[in-house]
């Protein structure tokens, strides 16, 4: 019997011929990434159990990118960034981005990819569970507390079992108003935040080969949001074209077994899906954004890593462009790279920054998570009472993002803007 495209991943990295759902094996590891949020508890244990003067298995394969409370006053946050700091300088951390700095990069799923840390074939690991986002490249990737990065810290090996697979393939092409974000959210929908706890999640068919890379990222960034271990996608001449274009890295490329077994198969026709939004207070509340649409909103957020991509940007601005909305409207690039294409991409001869501007959306002056996770009571966009929000984030339980009264939907960069220009849900085949 075959492999899937996780199993075969997992293999090659414990050094052995075949794997099955379900085996306990060593697997080594090609990137770690830590945080601000989770990598000062990595770093205490680490040198809790390897000694104070202890160094980690390679500096080179260590990533630290400070990203969700970075342009804050809370000391609490700037101590977490000062320990990073610390510890980067002590280890002699290659790709470390810190905040304040040139090489300031933003929200690490993104920035992991553009900086090319994200490769096919590897296997990543990081202190966060969106780090499942870089399936998208074809490689195995999940989040992991902070013991088991402290552990990988010391040896670049985790003690792993190897997940079971459920496939999810998209026929026909993708509509204009669709994107990876209603996709997402159909499957959790239909299977429940729950559905895919400790399996990994392909996603195949033709809708999946004429989504752009950044499109791939938000589907597989969102697998978590069912539970999943990792979300993944076969590598293809987009992902071999993005990445050799950022990382001079050998690149082994893997391909699932054509007699691969799959735990299941669901197929979706993508002429017969429509928009779909996320009800508060949990991802799989879905309904067609026919279902409520009419349904008051205060605030309309863009951005996140799920959200806050070039691509979530321009699919936006087809909809605000020559219009104005009529409710708060928060935009937050999720990168500084995305943040200066903003300026530089164009429509019709217009900047993407200029339309948002025009339409008179609030673009941050920085990249970060912001909104997306809360945080301290100076973070740009965050809710503060009871307003009910649309969002492209990929949580919307309470308080995440900020107040435990708001409300949050979930939705599509394209429904968010439609949304926002008539201050109600709205959906985009109204302004396509």
């Amino acid at each position: 019997m075959g492999m899937t495209l996780t199993e075969k991943i997992l293999a090659k990295h414990a050094g052995k011929r075949h794997v099955s759902p379900g085996d306990n094996v060593w697997v080594d590891v090609d990137v770690l990434m830590t945080h601000d949020v989770c990598g000062p508890g990595t770093i205490e244990i680490f040198k809790r159990e390897f000694g104070a003067g202890a160094k980690v298995w390679d500096r080179e394969k260590v990533v630290i990118i400070p990203d969700h409370y970075v342009f804050t006053q809370d000391p609490y946050a700037k101590r977490n960034i000062d320990i990073l700091r610390e510890f980067a300088l002590e280890q002699g951390i290659k790709y470390f981005y810190d905040v304040g700095s040139p090489n300031y990069k933003g929200v690490c799923h993104v920035a992991l990819a553009e900086e090319g840390h994200t490769r096919p074939g590897e296997v990543l690991f990081g202190t966060d569970s969106h780090t499942c986002t870089a399936g998208a490249f074809g490689e195995f990737a999940t989040g992991i507390g902070n013991t088991d990065a402290a552990f990988i810290m010391g040896t670049g090996k985790l003690w792993l079992k190897v997940p079971t697979t459920m496939k999810f393939v998209f026929d026909g092409e993708v509509p204009p108003y669709l994107m990876a974000k209603d996709m997402i959210l159909q499957i959790i929908g239909d299977i429940g935040v729950d559905g895919a706890t400790y399996k990994a999640m392909e996603f195949a068919g033709e809708g999946i080969s004429m989504l752009s890379v950044e499109e791939r990222m938000t589907l597989c960034n969102m697998a978590i949001e069912a539970g999943g271990k990792n979300g993944i996608i076969a590598p293809d001449a987009k992902t071999l074209r993005f990445v050799n274009e950022r990382s001079k890295s050998k690149i082994d490329v893997i391909y699932g077994d054509e007699d691969a077994e799959y735990e299941s198969v669901r197929r979706y026709n993508l002429k017969e899906l429509e928009p779909v939004v996320a009800k508060p207070h949990s991802p799989d509340n879905t309904a067609a954004v026919s279902e409520v649409k009419g349904t008051k909103i205060d605030r309309c957020y863009i951005g996140s890593c799920t959200g806050g991509k070039l691509e979530d940007f321009r699919a936006a601005a087809r909809i605000l462009r020559g219009h104005s909305v009529r409710v708060d409207t928060f935009v937050v690039p999720s990168t500084t790279e995305v943040e200066k294409r903003l300026k530089d991409e164009m429509i019709d001869g217009e900047s993407l920054y200029s339309i948002l501007k025009n339409a008179g959306a609030k673009i941050a002056d920085g990249a970060s998570c912001a909104a997306c996770l809360g945080g301290p009571p100076d973070t740009f966009g965050r809710t503060e009472g009871k307003e009910v929000c649309i969002s492209t984030t990929n949580r919307n339980f309470p308080g995440r993002m900020g107040s435990k009264q708001s409300q949050v939907y979930l939705a599509s960069p394209l429904t968010v803007a439609a949304s926002a220009l008539k201050g109600e849900i709205t959906d985009p085949r109204e302004f396509i």
